[in-house]
């Protein structure tokens, strides 16, 4: 019953009873149209519209790129500039229905459904067609990569001449994929990815058209998201706009897709850089309990990092820095605390935590030591000095009021280039001790100077420290490939002690120091005794470890002649037995061997007393015939025997 007052109707309005009509994404709806509206790809714009202009458009295109840049929407545009005559009535109805894919002159084929010999025969069939209404018959074979290897031998002889009135246009994500046969009969185009600041530019005039505002920051995010495929965009902003209206902002991104609030990454940032360590892991655990997985957080975390760096380097108002004007200044802020360098460790830790992260049965334990060795980075080693290739023997010395004052990047060459060295006193005087015995044990020299240690362990990763005043700085040793750093060596005794320095930096070097004695020193040219400590045979073959290691010393490219006196001094002591010794002949085991062979010995080769074979022991369960029992008791072995054997 109808209440007093009101009126009801039989009949529904036109517009209640009329279907709703169906819904198209934005990727659809905002398809480019023209060559005008291309976003991203305008030099291939360019260059096809000027094509059509002088009459130099080609019978075969190849559009090459990854998904969602523009190659299909190129290509309808490009068909429809080619088929579009001003001078007929009807030239708008034919671009529209090219654009929709509806016309009968530009067919497209999807290759991943069509891609056997019979379709590619059913197309040159059709190709022998004269166009309906249009210019040319355009054919846009999407995906061509799919196509067999028959159907791609069917069309090279119609790709190489095809009818006048013919076009083809390939599309591709694969190129690699497409024959070479194929590719030489087209004009190939590579499509770019779409750059995130233009991706974002063009999310936000389509939320305008919309009409729904959103964030700048969050059109940054979903540009970032789209990793440079601007449909991809398109569909992300179609979820943002179907689970909100009005306005769009980080919340309902995070709601959504899951994406953090920058300011937490930017804390975790800021406490990493600041090394405080307890808020840097209580903001990385809000980051977890908000629905970021180990992995996401810690990629997310290194592109955070990767601002921090561009801003150090270039400054916050650097179109490489994609960023929202509203975070600028803190990003600015937490830049003028730390260097480059240190973004760049952060961010390789990052990436290599994330690997490991994907196989560990506890990526939670990973992550949280990552963010602690980010924020204790320079306790283990500076991170200017790690680039650099020198140990933990550098810290950064560098007033933060200085910093603030002169800008990030100027900041970050002051932290450079002020580095001081600290010794300590234990440390130096097992260095000497070690260094002076080892001189000492190969020839009378003086005692060297104690190569420097390890220096003192700075406790500020990030933030910059004054120098130290107690202990002066110490000049470092010269690394490898510095020789020009270090005057060069004046005599054959500061060349010894210069040897023993850089031995002690190395355990390699060291080892290899052990098996040389420097005999003579003259001009660029240094005589070396090799001592048969174990390697002297091989350095005896490949001098060029010793040549470097004793530049490095000296100080400058070096000459190096070798000594094998002592070598064959140690060689020869041991060749007491000649081939005609009897007790070789009379060997059991040659004696054995001879009665085997039927042979009779008519030459022995005698090896080092130190290289002889022992003999072997018994598997368990085995047991050996006293025929085959070696006695324990020569001192020689047997390199080669040369047996005489009769017929």
């Amino acid at each position: 019953m109808a209440k007093k007052g009101t009126t009801t109707s039989a009949t529904a309005s036109p517009e209640a009873d009329a279907p709703a009509k169906p819904y198209t994404v934005l990727a659809r709806r905002y398809r480019s149209r023209d060559f005008s509206e291309v976003v991203g790809q305008e030099p291939i714009a360019r260059t096809l519209q000027n094509a059509i202009q002088t009459n130099r458009t080609a019978h075969a295109y190849l559009f090459c790129g990854t998904r969602g840049v523009g190659k299909t929407s190129m290509a309808r545009i490009f068909a429809r500039a080619l088929n579009r005559d001003s001078a007929l009535s009807e030239s708008e109805a034919i671009g529209d229905a090219i654009l929709r894919g509806e016309d009968l002159d530009v067919i497209e084929i999807d290759g991943a459904s069509n891609r056997g010999i019979d379709d590619a025969r059913d197309l040159i069939a059709g190709a022998g067609l004269a166009p309906s209404r249009g210019k040319y018959r355009i054919y846009i074979i999407d995906e061509v990569h799919m196509l067999t290897t028959p159907a791609f031998n069917a069309l090279l002889k119609t790709m190489e001449e095809p009818p006048s009135h013919v076009k083809f246009i390939l599309c591709t994500t694969e190129p690699h994929k497409v024959p070479q046969t194929i590719q030489s009969r087209c004009q190939r185009f590579d499509f770019r990815n779409i750059p995130t600041k233009q991706i974002a530019e063009h999310l936000g005039a389509v939320a305008k058209g919309e009409g729904v505002e959103v964030t700048e920051d969050v059109l940054l995010s979903i540009a970032r998201l789209a990793n440079g495929s601007m449909r991809d965009g398109l569909s992300l902003l179609d979820r943002l706009l179907a689970s909100a209206s009005g306005r769009i902002d980080a919340v309902v991104l995070e709601q959504v897709f899951g994406l953090p609030d920058d300011q937490i990454l930017l804390d975790i940032v800021d406490a990493c850089v600041c090394e405080r360590i307890g808020d840097a892991l209580t903001h990385g655990a809000r980051l977890l309990e908000r629905g970021s997985g180990v992995e996401q957080a810690l990629e997310l975390l290194a592109e955070r990092f990767r601002w921090i760096l561009v801003a150090c380097a270039v400054g916050i108002d650097s179109d490489l820095l994609e960023v929202a004007a509203s975070m600028r200044d803190r990003v600015g802020r937490i830049a003028a605390q730390t260097d480059a360098a240190a973004c760049a460790h952060a961010i390789a830790l990052c990436d290599a935590t994330g690997r490991n992260a994907r196989g560990s049965s506890a990526p939670r334990a990973l992550y949280d030591a990552c963010v602690a060795r980010i924020a204790l980075s320079t306790r283990f080693a500076g991170g200017a000095s790690l680039l650099a290739g020198g140990g933990s023997d550098s810290k950064k010395a560098v007033d933060p009021a200085a910093r603030a004052a002169t800008g990030p990047a100027t900041s970050s060459a002051a932290s450079s280039t002020q580095v001081s060295t600290q010794v300590s006193t234990q440390a130096s005087t097992q260095a000497s001790t070690q260094v002076s015995a080892q001189a000492s044990a190969r020839a009378p020299v003086p005692v060297p100077v104690a190569a420097p240690a390890p220096a003192a362990v700075s406790s500020r990763p990030f933030a910059a420290e004054p120098k130290s005043q107690s202990t002066p700085p110490v000049k470092p040793v010269v690394a490898a490939g510095q020789l020009a750093a270090v005057a060069p060596a004046a005599d054959i005794d500061e060349l010894r002690v210069r040897l023993a320095q850089v031995a002690a930096r190395s355990p390699r070097d060291g080892a290899m120091s052990e098996q040389i004695e420097i005999v003579d020193f003259s001009g660029d040219c240094v005589r070396v005794a090799l001592v048969d400590n174990g390697s002297g045979q091989y350095l005896a073959t490949n001098p060029d470890p010793i040549r470097t290691l004793l530049s490095r010393a000296a100080g400058r490219p070096l000459r190096v002649t070798l000594d094998l006196s002592r070598l064959r001094q140690q060689s020869d002591a041991p060749r007491a037995l000649q081939a005609d010794d009897p007790s070789v002949r009379n060997d059991p085991l040659v004696r054995r061997a001879a009665e085997l062979l039927d042979a009779t010995v008519i030459a022995v080769v005698p090896r080092f007393a130190e290289e002889s074979e022992k003999p072997t022991e018994a598997e368990p369960g085995e047991t050996k015939s006293a025929d085959d029992a070696i006695p324990t008791d020569e001192p020689v072995s047997y390199e080669t025997m040369e047996f005489d054997q009769f017929d």
